[in-house]
């Protein structure tokens, strides 16, 4: 019931959202033709209209949450709706606190000037920022459906990471990391096998997945066993979970079903051929050289995510070992506990935040929302002589597109 009554809250913030802009769209198509005005205002409300029956309609209707297209074009629409409004309205209330506050200067002395308001020659200050609001408002609704298209454009990453007490059997050695999957969002397979195919031709020694193969449920793998079953490598290929991968955030009809819904995603990882590393530790040989690999489950320290984590199991009988590898699916765990507690651990590697699945990077500049949650959030971090690196993510969730960050392929080299 609470969940429902969420629902309608925020079709109530949207429904004040809209008045709010429809004020500033009657003052840009002031000028317009009786028409035009009539035509752009119908439009405008047929949209919102069909918005808000769609928000309220998604907590009744069962088909509507288990649609994969609702769930990852129409929600993501309706999202991108609601951030484009948002931020437009940002704008619009600067503009009217800009005015209220040029009122009360009236009240004190009438004889202040109009270009405190604006009113004076050109355009009127008013008329501009509402259309800076819509402009930047629609920009990036534009810009959010553009993305559709990146979701499935693959980016290799390549990186060089040095150590010197890396042993000397193991210089050279080539891994695939790769992390959030997500496969309940897929709708192409052909173009998630071209994804593994460019995993393949590296011909890694090795292959690591950082967690969230799913989005909640086992058989969300059911149609991509024969995808990723195809991933081999010399060393193995080695996985963990992620906060998606126990089904926390499904209203499970007994505790027995939940349970039974995370062994079916073990057994899951088991038929790929993959050893899924639940706190433990694996140690990989050549010769006589020996590194080790950990893997956690998720261990979150920002906001709800949990703490199924055990360091204190996978860390033990690896104190010898000269050089470690970690995989943990969440970056904050770095410098909660990884820095802190286990010193010796070399390179952590991550995923769990898509870079938000929308930022700019370039080789001059990086950013993205999600680092105001994140201070590791995309690519290599280093602390002395740890290193942890966070995958990009190859799949994707909520938003079915990528604006800015891509999915990623990450290449390792160690020497």
């Amino acid at each position: 019931m609470r969940s429902v009554r969420t629902w309608w809250i925020i079709a109530a913030i949207m429904l004040l959202l809209d008045f709010y802009v429809f004020q500033a769209l009657k003052t840009v198509a002031q000028n317009a033709s009786e028409k035009t005005r009539l035509v752009i205002f119908i439009g405008y409300w047929l949209i919102s209209g069909a918005t808000l029956v769609l928000l309220l309609c998604f907590p009744y209707i069962q088909g509507l949450q288990t649609s994969k297209f609702f769930r990852n074009y129409i929600f993501a629409i309706l999202i991108g709706l609601f951030l484009a409004k948002l931020i437009g309205a940002a704008i619009f209330l600067a503009d009217d606190l800009r005015r209220g506050a040029f009122m009360v200067v009236r009240m004190f002395y009438p004889n202040a000037g109009a270009s405190i308001i604006g009113e004076g020659n050109g355009i009127p200050r008013s008329v501009f920022l509402s259309w800076l609001g819509l402009g930047i408002g629609g920009t990036l609704f534009g810009t959010l459906l553009v993305g559709f298209s990146n979701k499935y454009n693959y980016q290799v990453k390549r990186i060089t990471l040095k150590y010197s007490n890396l042993p000397l059997a193991f210089k050279g050695m080539k891994l695939v990391h790769i992390s959030d999957i997500h496969s309940g969002s897929f709708q192409d397979k052909a173009a998630v096998n071209l994804g593994v195919d460019k995993i393949l031709k590296e011909n890694a020694d090795l292959i690591l997945f950082t967690g969230d193969l799913v989005n909640d449920r086992a058989d969300e793998m059911k149609d991509y066993m024969d995808v990723f079953g195809r991933l081999k490598a010399p060393l193995g290929v080695f996985s963990t979970l992620g906060n998606h991968d126990y089904g926390d955030y499904v209203a499970w009809p007994t505790a027995a079903e939940k349970t039974e819904n995370l062994n079916n995603l073990k057994q899951v990882h088991h038929h790929l051929g993959w050893r899924l590393l639940m706190n433990e530790h694996v140690v990989l040989e050549r010769g006589s050289d020996k590194i080790a690999l950990l893997g956690i489950e998720n261990w979150g320290a920002k906001g709800r995510f949990p703490k199924y984590g055990k360091m204190h199991e996978a860390y033990p009988g690896t104190e010898t070992i000269p050089f470690k590898i970690l995989l943990s699916h969440d970056p904050s765990h770095w410098d909660a506990e990884v820095k802190t507690k286990y010193p010796s651990i070399d390179l952590m590697l991550a995923g769990h935040t898509h870079g938000m699945q929308f930022g700019i990077e370039n080789p001059y500049f990086k950013w993205s929302p999600v680092q105001w949650m994140y201070r590791q959030w995309a690519g290599l971090y280093e602390d002395g002589q740890q290193k942890l690196y966070v995958n990009r993510g190859y799949g994707f969730i909520g938003y079915p597109g990528r604006v800015g960050v891509m999915p990623e392929i990450t290449v390792i080299e160690l020497v």
